[in-house]
């Protein structure tokens, strides 16, 4: 079977952000289960876009929908971690681009790699519940540092 692979660019992240593992992200394994960290990356998704002004419903006049996922499991993580979000944009397309995300915790002064993720986002105008342009201001937000 083949393996979801995410090849992160060599430049610098959009942003990093930090996340806590919070106790209703733990499963019966005792470790992050795997549908939080779906809900990791929301949340990673939402500080970038936080800091700087903006939301999923106005980023830089544009609303965003999540089209597709990929999540590939590096290691665990427990409840007590502080988990570092990268984020990185990719593939933009003048209604389309990727989020990549690249998620790690600190133990014992190593880096440990938790996942690697993925969203397919879409520029989408909620009023008229149809794709839309993206705007100059998002495609610079987007590409910054590139």
């Amino acid at each position: 079977m083949g393996r979801v692979k995410i090849k992160f660019p060599d430049e610098n992240p959009l942003s990093v952000v930090s996340v806590p593992v919070r106790i209703g992200d733990v499963n019966y394994g005792g470790h992050v289960g795997n549908d939080s960290i779906l809900s990791i990356i929301h949340e990673a998704r939402m500080l970038m876009l936080q800091s700087k002004g903006y939301s999923e419903m106005n980023a830089a006049g544009n609303s965003m929908i999540m089209a597709d996922v990929m999540i590939a499991y590096k290691g665990e993580a427990f409840y007590g971690d502080t988990l570092s979000v990268s984020l990185y944009a990719e593939e933009l397309t003048e209604r389309t681009f990727d989020i990549l995300y690249r998620i790690t915790t600190s133990r014992d002064g190593e880096i440990a790699e938790i996942a690697h993720a993925k969203t397919g986002m879409v520029c989408f105008d909620y009023e008229t519940r149809k794709i839309a342009e993206m705007t100059g201001e998002l495609k610079k937000f987007l590409t910054a540092g590139k």
